[in-house]
C-alpha cells in the first residue's frame, strides 16, 4: 500500500507456530499492553493530535459522498499519514502535515458530525472545537514543528511537542539541573547513578510555578497506565521464568509509582532476564521528540528470538572485549572491563507506540550510561523487519541508479545485505555500549546534539570495524573486500540519497540523518581525496580511491566523537553537526529527487502489524492463539481507535 511518501510493508512471525502455548499467551498478553498505550504517543508528539485524529475518523467514516471526490481523496491521505506519524507532524521531518482538503469542506463534514462522536473537553461547544481544529489544521504558522533543534532559537519554545507547557528551553534546563544538583548533595554515594531526569513526566508552569505531571496509574494518562498494567499482570502468569516475573513487577511497580529510581531496578532486572525466548520492551524509552533530549516518548516492542540468526550476534557480543580494546579512541575514554553484553537477533510479535508504524531494525537499552558501564546493555537486532526491507528493495531500481559503476553494483547484490545485518549488529550491540564518560561529565551536557552525535559514534564504530579482519575471522563476513560495498552505500547514502526525505529548500533535522550526513561529509571534504563526488553525464556519483584510507579516516572520526561525548564538549558537538550535518546543497538535493522522482519510490516505510485472537476451548481456555496478516492498514487504525482510543 502507498499514500504520500509512504509505502506500508508487512513482516511475518516466523516460527511463531512452532512456539510453546504458554509463549504464544506470553506474547498474546504483551502484545495488548504494547497496543493499549497507543494514545500516549500520540498525545506526547502534540497537544491537538488526538482531537485531529478523533474528528477525520469520524468524518471517515460518516462519509456519504463518492470516495473519488478530490476532498475526500486529500482527507484519507491526510488521516492516514496522521495515523502513521501519531500525530499532525511527520514522523521524521517533524514539519507539520498540509492537508489536501479545503477548509469549507473540513467545516461541513464537521457540521453532519453527531455532538455525542465530537472529542469535546468539558465544557466546550461544537463552535468552540471547530475553531480549534481550523487553526491547527489550516493556519501553517501555528505550532508549525514538532521538534526544533534550530541552533539558537529556543528549542522548548518552538517546539510542538505536548512535553512542556508555558516553559522556555532556559527555565526546563535549569530546572533539571537543579534536580541533579539536589540530588547529588542528598546522596553524594549515589551521584553517579542518578535517575534519568523527566524522562516519564510534562514540564508545565501553574501560577508562575514549574511543576512536573509524573506519568503513572495515578498520575498522567492514567487511564491508559492502568490498562498496561492489567495487560502485563495477565502476561506474568505465562512468564518463562522468576526473572522475567522480577522484572514485570519492577515495571508494574514504575508504572504505578511514575517512581523513576524504580525504573533503573526494573531495567537492570530486565538485562538480567536472558534466558527465555520471549522479550519486550514497554515504557516512555527514547528521547528523540524532545528537543532537550531528556523525555521519553512512549513505545512497546514484542519480540522472540531468532534461534539461528542469533548465533552471529553472540559472535559479537562474546568478542565485545577484544572490540573495545583495539578501538582507535583514546584509552581514557575505553571501557577497562565491558559489562554484560547481551546480543540477540529477535523476530518481532508485536509494534506499538513510538515503535509503530515506522520502526527501528535494532535496539540497544538501557540508555542510561551508568547502568550501561556498570551492568551493561541488551542489544537486539529484529531480523523480519530487515527481511521486509531488503525484499522490498531487491526490485526498487535505486542501485541501478546511484551506484558509480557496474563492478560495484555487482558487489552491493551481492554483500548489501549480509553488510547491512552486520552493521546493524555492531552498531546496537557494541557501538551504543561502547566508551565511558569520565567523572564527572554529565551525560546530557550535548544537548540538543547529544542524539546526533551518540548515532554518529555507533555509526562510526561499526564502520570502523566492518573493515577488520577479525570479523572474517569470525565467520560474521565472507572475505576482506566485501566490507567496501558497505562503505560505498554508507557515504552514497548520507551524502546523496537520503536527502529524497527533505524537501526542497529544508534542512536536516532529524538525528540519524543528521548523523550520516555528518559522517559522510566529513570524510568527503576531507583532504587527499580519498573519497569524492564526481559528476558523470550530467549525474553526480560517489567514488572512492582509497578504501584501507577511508577506513582510517572512519576510526579519526570516531575517536573524536567519542572524545565530545566523554567530556561532554557541548561547543565540538556542535560545531560537527552544525557544519557537516545540517545545510544541503540546493543543486545535488534538485538533481538527487529528479533521479529519485523517475523510480517512483516512496522514500519512507512502515508496518501493518499482525491481528493475533485467542482460540478458546468450550471451557473458556485459551488454545492456541491465531495470527492473521490479512487485514489492511485503514482497517487496523480505525479498529485500533475503537479498542485502544482510551484517552
Amino acid at each position: 500500500m502507498r499514500f504520500a511518501d509512504i509505502q506500508m510493508l508487512r513482516y511475518r512471525l516466523k516460527g511463531f507456530e512452532e512456539l510453546p502455548l504458554k509463549n504464544k499467551i506470553f506474547i498474546y498478553y504483551l502484545a495488548k499492553a504494547t497496543l493499549v498505550g497507543r494514545d500516549i504517543t500520540t498525545d506526547q508528539f502534540g497537544a491537538y493530535n488526538l482531537l485531529v485524529r478523533k474528528t477525520l475518523e469520524g468524518i471517515y467514516l460518516h462519509w456519504q459522498g463518492r470516495r473519488t471526490e478530490p476532498d475526500f481523496l486529500g482527507l484519507e491521505t491526510y488521516l492516514r499519514q496522521v495515523w502513521f506519524a501519531n500525530g499532525i507532524y511527520h514522523h521524521y521531518s517533524s514539519d507539520k502535515f498540509i492537508p489536501a482538503f479545503s477548509e469549507a469542506f473540513f467545516v461541513s463534514e464537521y457540521d453532519k458530525l453527531p455532538t455525542n462522536e465530537l472529542p469535546l473537553a468539558d465544557g466546550q461547544t461544537r463552535e468552540e472545537l471547530l475553531a480549534c481544529l481550523c487553526r491547527v489544521l489550516f493556519d501553517r504558522d501555528f505550532l508549525p514543528k514538532r521538534v526544533n533543534k534550530a541552533d539558537g532559537a529556543d528549542l522548548v519554545a518552538t517546539s510542538a511537542c505536548n512535553y512542556y507547557e508555558g516553559v522556555t528551553q532556559a527555565e526546563a534546563e535549569d530546572f533539571y539541573r537543579k534536580k541533579s544538583e539536589d540530588f547529588a548533595l542528598r546522596h553524594p554515594d549515589l551521584k553517579h547513578t542518578q535517575p534519568s531526569w523527566g524522562l516519564n513526566s510534562r514540564l508545565v508552569k501553574r501560577n508562575g510555578v514549574l511543576q512536573e505531571e509524573v506519568c503513572s496509574a495515578a498520575g498522567r494518562y492514567a487511564s491508559v497506565i492502568k490498562q498496561i498494567v492489567l495487560w502485563l499482570s495477565k502476561a506474568r502468569e505465562y512468564a518463562e521464568n522468576g526473572r522475567q516475573q522480577e522484572a514485570i513487577d519492577l515495571l508494574v511497580k514504575y508504572y504505578e509509582t511514575g517512581d523513576l529510581s524504580v525504573f533503573d531496578q526494573y531495567s537492570i532486572k530486565w538485562l538480567e532476564a536472558t534466558e527465555g525466548q520471549v522479550d519486550f520492551i514497554n515504557g516512555f524509552i527514547e528521547v528523540y521528540g524532545d528537543p532537550l533530549g531528556l523525555k521519553g516518548s512512549w513505545e512497546g516492542i514484542v519480540e522472540y528470538k531468532d534461534m539461528k540468526a542469533t548465533g552471529r550476534a553472540r559472535l559479537i557480543s562474546e568478542n565485545a572485549q577484544w572490540f573495545e580494546d583495539h578501538s582507535p579512541v583514546d584509552p581514557r575514554f575505553r571501557k577497562e572491563k565491558v559489562r554484560g553484553v547481551i546480543a540477540n537477533v529477535v523476530c518481532a510479535a508485536m509494534l506499538g507506540g513510538d515503535e509503530y508504524p515506522s520502526t527501528a531494525i535494532g535496539i540497544n537499552l538501557p540508555n542510561a550510561d551508568w547502568i550501561r558501564a556498570a551492568h551493561g546493555s541488551k542489544s537486539v537486532s529484529i531480523s523480519n523487519l530487515t527481511d521486509a526491507y531488503h525484499e522490498a528493495s531487491r526490485t526498487s531500481g535505486l542501485l541501478e541508479e546511484f551506484v558509480a559503476d557496474r563492478q560495484m553494483l555487482a558487489a552491493v547484490k551481492e554483500y548489501g545485505d549480509v553488510c547491512d545485518d552486520l552493521h546493524t549488529d555492531l552498531h546496537e550491540c557494541l557501538g551504543h555500549g561502547s566508551g565511558k564518560l569520565l567523572e564527572g561529565t554529565d551525560p546530557n551536557a550535548l544537548k540538543n546534539y547529544g542524539n546526533a552525535i551518540e548515532e554518529a559514534r555507533a555509526d562510526l564504530f561499526g564502520l570502523y570495524y566492518m573493515a577488520d579482519a577479525k570479523l572474517v575471522e569470525l565467520g560474521l563476513l565472507p572475505n576482506g573486500e566485501a566490507y567496501k560495498s558497505f562503505y560505498y552505500t554508507y557515504l552514497m547514502n548520507g551524502a546523496m540519497t537520503q536527502l529524497v526525505r527533505i524537501k526542497p529548500g529544508d534542512r536536516i533535522e532529524e538525528a540519524h540523518m543528521q548523523n550520516r550526513a555528518m559522517i559522510a561529509r566529513w570524510v568527503l571534504r576531507h583532504e587527499g581525496g580519498v573519497a569524492r563526488i564526481v559528476e558523470r553525464d550530467g549525474k553526480h556519483y560517489i567514488v572512492v580511491n582509497d578504501y584501507e584510507a577511508l577506513r582510517g579516516l572512519f576510526g579519526t572520526l570516531l575517536a573524536e566523537v567519542q572524545r565530545i561525548k566523554s567530556e561532554g564538549d557541548y561547543a565540538a558537538a556542535r560545531q560537527l553537526v552544525e557544519t557537516y550535518g545540517i545545510e544541503i546543497a540546493p543543486e545535488l538535493h534538485k538533481e538527487v529527487l529528479k533521479r529519485y522522482e523517475k523510480l517512483h519510490l516512496a522514500p519512507y516505510k512502515g508496518f501493518i502489524n499482525p491481528r493475533m485472537t485467542p482460540v478458546m476451548d468450550e471451557t473458556g481456555s485459551i488454545v492456541d492463539i491465531q495470527v492473521d496478516y490479512e487485514e489492511s492498514y485503514t482497517h487496523q487504525m480505525l479498529r485500533y481507535g475503537r479498542e485502544y482510543g482510551i484517552l
